[in-house]
């Protein structure tokens, strides 16, 4: 790899002299315009536009509108004469939790490599950040722009993560948001089981970029007169992308089962019919209300003829104690 920038990171009075590599590349296939008849190349021109001669790349310069909307012309030698230009420092501002860095803000990755004869003082720096956990947060210009960024330890190796501005996020502001729909706990709870029966550990090298892969498929089959894939007919539908599943539990619960994983349904079943189930409830109970009444009655009539019968058991016992007197 060859170094795109060379400077020193500097926190406190500690300076680690480094060398700055891109760690990321392209891997896409790469294209040229053509004619779509014969294949003959494309190529752009720069002209002038008012007599449309070309212009040498050497010869063309940055022009930029002045307040009072003036047209000023910058040259190569103009840009580089800033004074953030001149510097080859990355300073560090400040040490950050790593949480508090969203990932939206990430751009573009750099490895810094030790420039000096001992790399003491970056692996000091590297051991220093993963003992605390922390970010540092840095500031240093690169191809005419003042950088935020943040540095972190990536594989035993100092990383410059380049951060966007906070202008340059945009605010999420959506319409299809405006009114959120409401989502039943038992549904919640079933796509939780869902994500559960998904869970992993990040692996990407098992993942692949299968449009790049088709890709180079279709351009050795073409280059080999053939075809390497035939277009499936796409069907006609008139849904409008509007429709949502008819049924989220059961879709929920049937990926869950599909995984191997254990829907549980009882509870999810007692919740989702409890609206519907303690209306007629209620009905069902003032119906048999006076169902109950009626044994009630019954057995009151039977303590009364039991009463009833009571004297005539003591009437014999009567009997029997004036015969023993006699």
């Amino acid at each position: 790899m060859r170094s795109i920038w060379k400077g020193e990171v500097s926190f406190g009075l500690v300076n680690v002299p480094v060398k700055v590599y891109s760690a990321t590349e392209d891997h896409d296939l790469h294209a040229h315009q053509v004619h779509r008849e014969d294949g003959v190349r494309i190529k752009y021109k720069k002209v002038r536009e008012d007599n449309g001669e070309e212009v040498e790349f050497s010869d063309i310069a940055k022009a930029y509108e002045s307040e009072d909307g003036e047209t000023v012309i910058l040259t190569k030698d103009d840009l580089s004469s800033l004074p953030v230009e001149q510097s080859h420092e990355i300073e560090v501002t400040e040490f950050v939790p790593a949480d508090q860095v969203d990932p939206v803000a990430f751009d573009s990755a750099y490895f810094l490599e030790p420039a000096s004869r001992s790399n003491r003082a970056y692996v000091l720096m590297r051991e220093a950040l993963q003992s605390t956990d922390r970010l540092a947060i840095c500031k240093f210009t690169l191809r005419n722009r003042t950088r935020l960024c943040a540095l972190r330890v990536y594989d035993d190796v100092l990383m410059l993560q380049t951060l966007l501005w906070p202008d340059e996020i945009r605010p999420a502001i959506l319409e299809g948001l405006d009114t959120e729909a409401k989502v039943r706990p038992q549904e919640v709870k079933m796509a939780a089981s869902l994500i559960e029966t998904m869970a992993s550990d990040f692996e990407p090298d098992k993942y692949e970029d299968d449009y790049q892969t088709q890709l180079k498929e279709l351009i050795e089959a073409k280059a080999a007169g053939g075809e390497a894939f035939t277009a499936p007919e796409r069907e006609t539908s008139s849904d409008d992308g509007d429709d949502e599943v008819a049924d989220l539990l059961a879709a929920l619960r049937a990926s869950v089962e599909d995984r191997g994983g254990k829907a549980d349904a009882s509870s999810d079943d007692d919740e989702e019919d409890s609206d519907s189930q303690k209306k007629p409830a209620k009905k069902s109970t003032a119906r048999k209300a006076p169902a109950k009444k009626e044994p009630a009655k019954k057995a009151a009539a039977t303590k009364s003829s039991a009463a009833k019968k009571t004297p005539a058991k003591k009437t014999p016992a009567k009997k029997a104690a004036a015969k023993k007197s006699a």
